[in-house]
């Protein structure tokens, strides 16, 4: 019967199988997406270098050592008068110099500036995990989506190949009486226009599904665009989400705990800058060669070595103000970002909410929706059966064959809403596998 046909494409367990294509189920796609996606490998590498910043080197609390080494050659002309009347006229005197030393300096004391830096940069690098963490979360609910839009897409397919067969038994009846002198021309002429903006709908819905699955290839960081791909025919869609467990969660957000970090950064910013007005001591060493040859003069050679150490004690007293600009700028940031995390939250927090009421209304409404396609499919059947008997006109199949089609497009919407909106609330509550 008609009917069994049209619910088994509905069904679609129909994914016009062939040989060249992969079964590809979600789990695949999300596993590819976290091996190969771009955002994911850049997100990835920006938390390994605050993971490689994160020592006391970079936060200038290692010594610094050095070593050098010189050679100068000069020719000089020398003449020098004594307060005893001598003079000493030296022409065409040839010197050289080799010096040689190893220099260490190591900060001792810089107004705490060591500790905010380090303590800063592992702040950064907690960050850093968070964002990578949070471009997971983002990926997957990207896939999770993309790859159910697919599953949509192959439904509306599914419905304008179940109206292509209604609309080609509608004019093989119609042509069928026709030529017994039953039907008129117009009655021919409607079923030939149905059967053919049924078909240019299902050629225009095939590039859409090829589209849709380029772009979830795209987010699974594939390089061959060719692969034909089978998805699952069903959205499965978890009907026990709860606005409470939602938003007893959305404090473990990445997003929201990456702002929290940044709060923590800019505490440590704002008391590297408060350093800048205390002094600062430094403990300066070195171990010096220096050797000097001349041809001519008092001193024919000369030779230095050994060790030395000081102490360097700088303390701030007017640079323009800098300081205290910095001071002040680091404490606004502060305070930005700490509107920024309630900002965060607040938008966080409305976001669930109107996602959950789109997600209980798409689920309040399967239900009825499935017993109205039920029922729709059911009066296709009918009528049509009442149109081969000649009991309905060709606008009452129209009409029916309308009403079908509306059901089974809002029943696909309905279960495509419910799942983007479980995902969204997921990934808010940074509950998303």
């Amino acid at each position: 019967m008609l009917i069994k046909r049209a619910i088994l494409f509905f069904s679609f367990l129909l994914p016009l199988s062939v040989p060249a294509q992969q079964q590809l189920t979600l789990e695949m796609a999300i596993d590819s997406a976290l091996k190969n996606n771009f955002d994911i490998q850049i997100a990835r590498n920006y938390a390994e270098i605050s993971k490689v910043n994160n020592n006391y080197g970079v936060a200038g609390g290692l010594p610094s050592i050095n070593a050098s080494a010189g050679d100068k050659a000069s020719m000089n002309s020398i003449r020098q008068e004594y307060s005893d009347g001598t003079n000493l006229t030296l022409n065409n005197n040839f010197g050289n110099t080799v010096n040689a030393d190893i220099t260490m300096s190591m900060v001792l004391f810089n107004g705490m500036k060591i500790y905010a830096t380090k303590k800063r940069l592992e702040y950064l690098q907690q960050q850093g995990t968070l964002n990578l963490n949070q471009q997971i979360q983002n990926t997957i609910a990207s896939v999770t989506m993309k790859y159910y839009d697919i599953v949509r897409q192959e439904r509306y397919l599914g419905i304008i190949q179940s109206t292509i067969d209604i609309s080609q038994k509608k004019y093989e009846i119609v042509s069928a009486r026709q030529n017994v002198g039953l039907a008129n021309d117009a009655d021919l002429l409607q079923a030939q226009i149905d059967l053919n903006i049924s078909e240019q709908n299902l050629n225009s819905q095939q590039v859409v599904v090829s589209q849709v699955k380029t772009e979830l290839l795209e987010l699974m960081g594939a390089k061959n665009f060719n692969r034909a791909l089978i998805v699952d025919s069903t959205i499965s869609v978890d009907m026990n989400i709860q606005l409470d467990s939602v938003s007893d969660f959305i404090k473990n957000n990445y997003q929201y705990l990456s702002a929290e970090q940044q709060i923590k950064i800019s505490e440590q910013l704002l008391k590297e800058a408060r350093a800048q007005r205390y002094p600062s001591l430094r403990l300066n060493a070195a171990y010096d060669f220096t050797y000097t040859q001349n041809t001519k003069g008092y001193t024919l050679r000369n030779q230095n070595l050994g060790p030395y150490a000081g102490l360097n004690l700088q303390i701030p007293i007017f640079n323009g103000n800098t300081a205290r600009i910095q001071q002040k700028t680091a404490a606004l940031n502060l305070n930005n970002a700490r509107l920024e995390k309630e900002s965060l939250l607040n938008n966080i927090t409305s976001s669930a909410f109107t996602t959950y009421e789109s997600y209980r209304s798409a689920v309040s409404s399967l239900k009825s929706q499935q017993n109205n396609f039920d029922l729709s499919a059911k009066l296709v059947d009918l009528v049509m059966q009442k149109f081969q008997l000649n009991q309905s006109t060709i606008l009452d199949l129209k009409a029916a064959q309308q009403s079908y089609e509306n059901a089974a497009y809002l029943l696909v919407n309905l279960q495509y809403q419910a799942k983007i909106a479980e995902t969204e609330l997921k990934r808010l509550s940074g509950n998303l596998k």
